[in-house]
């Protein structure tokens, strides 16, 4: 019998098949590039295609568990857990604010807010049970350090040069929002949004993939691979962070670095240093007052209008939450200009999710945080540990952040967020299961065990390596 001819296109060396972590880092190229205020034209609600292949990839992760062919991981995962546990919270409360009264606008808006949660949560658990290894993991992430980098350069042109480069990357058969515009000014300086929707999430986006960024720079430089272009991304997404001249940002470049600091190496932590001080200088000198601003931001508290607004509305948020402590007055329900606008994250998911829903949110970001801490203590090999340490101060970023804005109502920030939660869930079952090695059999006195005949060639049906 002849065996059946390979095209020479699928008999290349490195060409493999796609996989989960090709549709996660296809999401990631979405997810960063596409403007986050362009939405599907015709669809009866605001959906980006950010969302739509969140959409894609919680289908495919559900008929991968219906079968071992789709490379799906299977056994019990505490990041999916999590996830789980959310996605049924938000059904739980989506279905107690569609059995009583809602207004038709606000219903319409519980519609929406249940496709994002199920887009959202795909995406987690593609990336959770869809990369598997080592090595297609460092693939999607450093997919998601060049993607950070390529907005900084267009956060730039917006700050440098008041030159939106997202006016022209509309596509066919899409519309922007009329949302704010990408670029905004404070303190005689512009502020800007790069291709995110709002300059506190392009600040706060930034501040999540630092940590990855330099995770690859340091890691080369330790291997003695070349890391300039880890170097380049790095700064690229750090001056993103800057041009947003945004509060979160630099509260979550702080924490970052608070985490980052308590792991790393002595030798490490002092060439953090000089790296931060000298780019710090350079935007002083290639900027002149945006750090005037920046200290500004801190040392104006007491008088700043941004402050007093986010605080003026407590009394309100506590009238009802107290009509709906348990799940809710229903997610996406409360919304502007229609409401006054909370913002801060906690307090908002109180109100539209109740306690259930807080609890569930604020699970998945401190299971994901747990999943990466507890890599560095289950691995002995330093990159992977370094990895989860990154993994982890991506993931203190938002927990932060939601404290200062409504962070869900934000599409790259939350999609995100999602992401590294499932990224730490992959890197955990990685870690807990390297590889098994084939036992080899055990012969008791007085048996001899039997052994497979040799075979002239390989298996019949051989099973994939994922199928494994």
């Amino acid at each position: 019998m002849r065996a059946p001819v390979v095209p020479a296109s699928l008999d290349r060396p490195g060409l493999r098949s796609a996989d989960g972590a090709t549709l996660a880092a296809a999401f990631v190229v979405v997810l960063m590039l596409v403007p986050a205020r362009l939405v599907f034209r015709g669809v009866p609600f605001s959906l980006t295609p950010a969302d739509a292949v969140g959409l894609f990839a919680a289908l495919w992760w559900f008929c991968a568990h219906l079968t071992t062919t789709l490379g799906a991981a299977k056994g019990p995962n505490p990041v999916r857990t999590a996830l789980f546990a959310y996605a049924v919270a938000m059904l739980v409360t989506y279905g107690y604010a569609g059995a009583g009264y809602l207004p038709p606008d606000e219903l319409n808006m519980a519609d929406h807010g249940i496709v994002l949660v199920v887009a959202t949560v795909g995406i987690g658990l593609g990336a959770c049970d869809g990369i598997r290894g080592r090595e297609r993991l460092d693939f999607v992430l450093k997919c998601l350090v060049v993607c950070g980098a390529a907005v900084g350069v267009i956060a730039a042109l917006q700050f440098v040069l008041e030159f939106d480069l997202t006016k022209y990357l509309a596509l066919p058969g899409f519309r922007f929002t009329a949302e704010l515009p990408a670029i905004l000014e404070r303190n005689t300086l512009r502020r800007v949004a790069g291709t995110t929707g709002h300059p506190i999430e392009l600040g706060v986006v930034c501040a999540m993939i630092t940590p990855v960024a330099l995770h690859y720079a340091f890691g080369a430089r330790d291997r003695g691979e070349p890391s300039l272009r880890w170097w380049i991304c790095s700064a690229l997404i750090g001056a993103g962070l800057m041009f947003s001249v945004s509060r979160s940002a630099v509260l979550g470049i702080a924490v970052v670095g608070a985490v980052l600091l308590a792991g790393w190496p002595a030798r490490r932590r002092l060439w953090a240093a000089l790296g931060g001080a000298g780019f710090l200088v350079v935007m002083k000198v290639a900027v002149p007052g945006l750090l005037s601003v920046f200290l500004g931001l801190f040392t104006s508290l007491s008088s700043d209008s941004s402050i007093q607004y986010r605080t003026h509305d407590y009394a309100v948020a506590v009238t009802e939450i107290g009509n709906h402590p348990w799940v809710g007055r229903g997610l996406g329900t409360w919304y502007a200009p229609k409401h006054l606008i909370f913002d801060n994250q906690y307090i908002l998911s109180l109100v539209e999710t109740g306690i259930i829903g807080l609890v569930t949110f604020s699970g998945i970001f401190l299971t994901g945080l747990w999943a990466a801490l507890r890599v560095r203590r289950l691995s002995a090999d330093p990159a992977v540990r370094d990895l989860g340490l990154a993994l982890a101060a991506c993931l203190v970023v938002p927990l932060v952040g939601a404290a200062t804005f409504d962070l869900r109502s934000f599409a790259t920030v939350t999609g995100l967020s999602f992401l590294v939660i499932g990224a730490a869930g992959a890197l955990l079952r990685g870690t807990r299961q390297p590889g098994k090695a084939v036992e080899k059999p055990v012969e008791k006195p007085g048996e001899e065990v039997s052994r497979p005949a040799a075979r002239a060639g390989p298996p019949r049906n051989p099973r994939p390596d994922h199928a494994r």
